[in-house]
């Protein structure tokens, strides 16, 4: 469900403003914050959002149940259970904040670690899944949660977003679509064209970019000399860098921004600047290029956290209630070991099936070569 909000967006204001000799001033980072490392509630002079202690309370429990989640996740994937995995660690706060702001009618184009978004749309994390498990091509139907498909095609889903949103806009429908990304995706062409085509189109389509610092072992300053959110300058729309470990601006950032998208003013650019806390995927280790006095650094400020301060310090939430939060991680970590643990294997020719319509000369030398690797281990174990 969509976290409702009874504060008006105050009115916005330019980001550049002369200086005395005629001059912009200088063009530095500016970073929306609403809720500081420290749990400490601050305003915003664009942006403001007033959220009850219920509404609050529901934003913690839907990120310690995504971490909970992804950890699970990621000790299956160890266990053998799973062939991958792409843990959100550390980008709780991005992605429940910015999937807390959308409508149900807006539509989603994910990635593929936008495991807290798809538990804002409704989607079971058993299907999530079941896909890194290599049972099903992603076992939910996009249109019952308007939450696309994962796109493994990095960047490829911006475009999907982009042709989407032109569809919108040409029903007129009073709905706006998200795309997600990371910063290693920026550089790809894919994301480039989709900023042109909704530029021009005037698509109603917000870009959520989660700058987790790292494209695999390559840093942010190795794509770009600039921060990611100015580039839409180039492209004829604005761009607006939020903290990403602040659900609460994270929220309000993304609400603004489809806001924009569905009264008619077209694509938004949003820079989550957060923090892969864990590795790329299970395949990569991270202790090969970053440090650990940099994740250190990065820990204090913690998107959990600093919202359980705020809320301990408020008397929005006693300890029954984290204690029953507790209770429910445990619960729903077991419901996923059992769940995972119980898919049944595909069929061993099922991958080459339904793939053209009426069959294709390479994909059946496939299937013949594949059978005979498969019978080849009956053999001998004879």
């Amino acid at each position: 469900m969509t976290v409702e909000s009874t504060a008006a967006r105050k009115p916005r204001r330019s980001s550049k403003r002369a200086s005395a000799a005629g001059k912009p001033q200088s063009s530095e980072p500016q970073l929306v914050q609403l809720l500081t490392p420290e749990g400490v509630r601050v305003e915003h002079p664009e942006y403001d959002i007033d959220l009850s202690a219920d509404e609050l309370r529901g934003l913690y429990r839907d990120m310690v149940l995504t971490r909970r989640f992804d950890g699970e996740a990621t000790a299956l994937q160890r266990q053998g259970e799973l062939g991958l995995w792409a843990s959100l660690l550390g980008q709780e706060a991005a992605q429940i904040g910015s999937g807390r702001a959308l409508r149900d009618d807006d539509y989603v184009f994910p990635t593929y670690r936008e495991h807290g978004v798809a538990w804002c749309r409704g989607v079971d994390p058993t299907n999530l899944l079941g896909m890194f498990r290599g049972v099903n091509h992603g076992g939910w139907d996009p249109n019952t949660n308007n939450f696309h498909l994962y796109t493994i095609v990095i960047g490829s889903q911006t475009l999907h977003a982009t042709g989407y949103a032109m569809g919108v806009a040409k029903d007129g429908a009073d709905s706006a679509v998200i795309a997600y990304f990371g910063d290693g995706a920026s550089s790809q062409g894919d994301v480039a064209e989709s900023f042109t085509f909704s530029a021009v189109y005037n698509a109603p389509v917000v870009f959520f970019c989660q700058n987790n610092q790292w494209a695999i072992s390559e840093p942010t300053e190795k794509q770009t000399r600039v921060p990611l959110y100015q580039r839409a300058q180039g492209f004829g729309f604005p761009g607006v860098r939020v903290d990403g470990n602040d659900v609460l601006a994270c929220l309000a950032v993304t609400r603004s921004a489809l806001e924009r998208a569905r009264r008619g003013e077209g694509p938004t650019l949003v820079e989550a600047f957060t923090y892969r806390m864990g590795a790329h995927t299970t395949s990569d280790d991270p202790t090969k290029y970053r440090h650990d006095d940099e994740r250190q650094a990065w820990e204090a400020k913690d998107p959990i956290q600093r919202l359980r301060t705020y809320l301990e310090n408020e008397g929005h939430a006693d300890a029954a209630y984290f204690t029953a939060l507790d209770e429910e991680s445990d619960a729903l970590a077991k419901r996923v070991r059992e769940a995972v643990r119980a898919m049944p294997d595909p069929e061993d020719m099922a991958m080459f099936d339904h793939i053209y319509a009426d069959g294709h000369a390479l994909v059946d030398e496939e299937r013949a070569e594949f059978a005979a690797y498969q019978a080849s281990f009956a053999e001998e174990g004879k």
